[in-house]
């Protein structure tokens, strides 16, 4: 009994530091001044969801996690947060309690949508399609421009690292995001 405590603990505070890494990671800098989302609630909403769509894609779905219940099981604690997060940042920033849960499925159908785009163009062999999901989704344009083109190679990039991270490390709590620097120019 008192260990099943502990453990659902630890479980909790690994998810928190996930989260943590995936907010710090879609909070940096270098997404709004070189790459040019938006520095707006939408916009840093988007690279929340890009970035928590590529650690749930890894733990549940990637090709290194497959039928691994402990990793899926940290998968729904983050899916979990990150919408306790969503409604609580709503509450902050004014929205009504009645208007929260509609605010809150319009969320949710973003980010589904968003999931199913960005696994489907993750599993497609060149980045045309990625490119297009996040030109529609982050930058808001109808075709692939040199923004999206650049995010692109990032995203690949991380989906690949993360994709070869032992699964120890990310049970741990640690994730290893690249360098978004790298990819902003090339």
């Amino acid at each position: 009994m008192i260990l099943a405590a502990f453990r659902r603990g630890s479980a909790h505070a690994t998810i928190a530091v996930l989260y943590g890494a995936i907010v710090a990671q879609a909070r940096l800098p270098v997404f709004y001044a070189t790459y040019g989302v938006a520095d707006t609630v939408d916009g840093r909403f988007e690279l929340i969801v890009l970035h928590l769509v590529l650690i749930l894609r890894r733990l549940g779905g990637g090709p290194a996690a497959a039928g691994k219940g402990k990793a899926r099981g940290l998968g729904q604690g983050l899916f979990d947060l990150f919408c306790r997060d969503l409604d609580s940042n709503l509450r902050e920033m004014g929205v009504g309690d009645l208007k929260v849960p509609k605010e809150m499925r319009r969320f949710g159908e973003a980010f589904y949508g968003r999931q199913a785009a960005y696994g489907a163009a993750l599993a497609a062999a060149d980045d045309a399609e990625l490119e297009k999901a996040l030109a529609r989704n982050i930058f808001e344009v109808a075709g692939a421009d040199d923004r999206a083109a650049r995010l692109a190679r990032y995203v690949r990039a991380a989906a690949t690292q993360l994709d070869a991270e032992d699964d120890g490390t990310l049970a741990a709590g640690t994730v290893n995001f690249p360098d978004p620097k790298v990819f902003a120019h090339a």
